[in-house]
């Protein structure tokens, strides 16, 4: 499963498209908040934990699409259905893949955002340990769209509105283990960490069934 997991991050390095896509949408959603809000620093400061997590999962919304549709396209995919690994696998290494390149980076890029947003310097550790715990659900509930409309004809909007309602848990625990991280120590941390684990252990194999019924 490692080859096709650096197989994806190098496609997607090299192509940039989906990559920088998603980078450059974050960016420019932050940047756009302080200009509708205003110069009120303390709402900024208050919203922002808020801002950052609905940026960061309408970006991974962006890139949801080339999970498995480039590969459809060309044939790849059912060359992979086909091989050894068993489907789950691949369902859990493009799932990987794409929060590599995207759940990660996101992650990273929020501390700076957060800047622009007036973030309290006490809540820059919580946005980061929240996003790189609930960033890999965001990638493994997109896989589990992105196999139920693989092969759809401008599949992108039925993916979106199937992932939305779906990403809502994963929304609220982010934002509020940030918001009450100091009231409550970890306790929303380790719901969002077990929401994500519980996506990578169970989604791989349902995916898996979705893709091999649009395969027949």
């Amino acid at each position: 499963m490692i080859p096709i997991i650096l197989r994806d991050v190098q496609l997607a390095l090299r192509s940039g498209g989906g990559f920088g896509l998603t980078l450059a949408f974050f960016l420019v959603l932050v940047m756009f908040v302080p200009f509708g809000i205003g110069a009120n620093l303390e709402l900024l400061a208050r919203i922002a934990p808020g801002m950052l997590w609905i940026g960061a999962l309408l970006s991974c919304i962006l890139s949801l699409d080339r999970i498995f549709q480039l590969d459809w396209e060309d044939g790849t995919l059912e060359a992979l259905a086909t091989s050894p690994i068993p489907l789950s696998g691949i369902v859990l290494s493009k799932a990987t893949a794409h929060w590599i390149t995207t759940g990660l980076p996101l992650t990273m890029i929020s501390l700076p955002l957060g800047y622009l947003l007036n973030l309290p310097p006490a809540q820059y550790g919580l946005v980061l340990l929240s996003l790189l715990c609930g960033t890999p659900a965001l990638s493994f509930i997109g896989a589990f769209g992105a196999a139920l409309t693989v092969g759809v004809k401008r599949g992108g909007l039925l993916l979106s509105l199937l992932v939305m309602p779906l990403y809502i848990p994963t929304l609220i625990l982010g934002a509020q283990s940030v918001a009450v991280g100091t009231a409550e120590p970890g306790i929303m941390l380790a719901l969002l960490a077990a929401l994500s684990l519980c996506c990578v252990v169970f989604i791989p194999a349902v995916s898996a069934l979705a893709l091999r019924a649009n395969l027949r």
